[in-house]
């Protein structure tokens, strides 16, 4: 079952944007817990304190003891905002827990026997669909994860939460049977043959037009019955014989 966190919180009086950044000055994070019929409570908290905690990836499905100026409120985290651009954390809302409060969270998934299963050994894949699941649980009965064991899985078979065993006090929070894993063929490349890469480039009948006809050198004398060209002086007659 998940373990308990214990964070240390101070209360403060001011809310709103002002009094967040002025909170984040100090280095320190704002935040609020709310929920069991109880009005908000204003908190902040110590930045290096919950850093090491969101970053586990578990932060949201953690159970948290705050403790809030000496008073210890059991809560779960509800959502933590970040700093859009430097990604640091600018504020985080828990949800405080009552006695017998049951609480949806969404529990990391693990699977296990890989080396192991037929369909992989058979040069199957194994294709994970959902990496957490939802599920409803009271507070204290939260898993630390769900295992799936895959070694005994051919090629084409799948596995459904409902497949799975799970801890005494938890069941599933979402009515459809969610499909966690299936393992399956991997598609093999077919060669094109030779002939098909060539039909890619139809051949052409048309035969190449033939070459322009070449101009006439200079000063060449145009053939016989063809007309002068443009512009071109006519040749002078030619001067009749010396009577001797």
């Amino acid at each position: 079952m998940s373990k308990i966190v214990q964070l240390k919180a101070a209360s403060r009086a001011r809310a709103g944007k002002g009094a967040s950044r002025a909170v984040r000055r100090t280095g320190l994070i704002p935040g609020v817990v709310y929920g069991d019929k109880q009005e908000p409570q204003l908190i902040s908290l110590t930045y290096g304190d919950v850093l090491p905690h969101i970053e586990t990836g578990r932060f949201l499905s953690t159970l948290i003891d705050l403790d809030v100026d000496g008073k210890t409120v059991r809560a779960i985290p509800r959502d933590v905002q970040f700093e859009p651009v430097r990604d640091f954390i600018v504020h985080i809302d828990f949800l405080r827990l009552g006695k017998e409060a049951r609480v949806r969270v969404n529990v990391p998934v693990h699977f296990k026997g890989q080396d192991v299963s037929p369909g992989i050994k058979q040069g199957g894949a194994l294709n994970i669909v959902s990496h957490t699941v939802a599920l409803s649980c009271s507070a204290n009965l939260i898993p630390d994860e769900i295992a799936v064991d895959v070694s005994s899985m051919q090629i084409g078979q799948s596995i459904h939460l409902s497949d799975i065993t799970l801890p005494e006090g938890v069941k599933s929070a979402v009515s459809d049977d969610v499909t966690l894993c299936a393992v399956t063929a991997q598609a093999k490349e077919e060669e094109a043959p030779a002939e098909a890469a060539a039909a890619e480039v139809p051949a052409t009948n048309q035969k190449a037009p033939a070459a322009a006809a070449a101009a006439p050198a200079k000063g060449a004398a145009p053939a016989k019955g063809a007309a002068p060209a443009k512009g071109a002086a006519p040749a002078a007659a030619a001067a009749p014989a010396k009577k001797k």
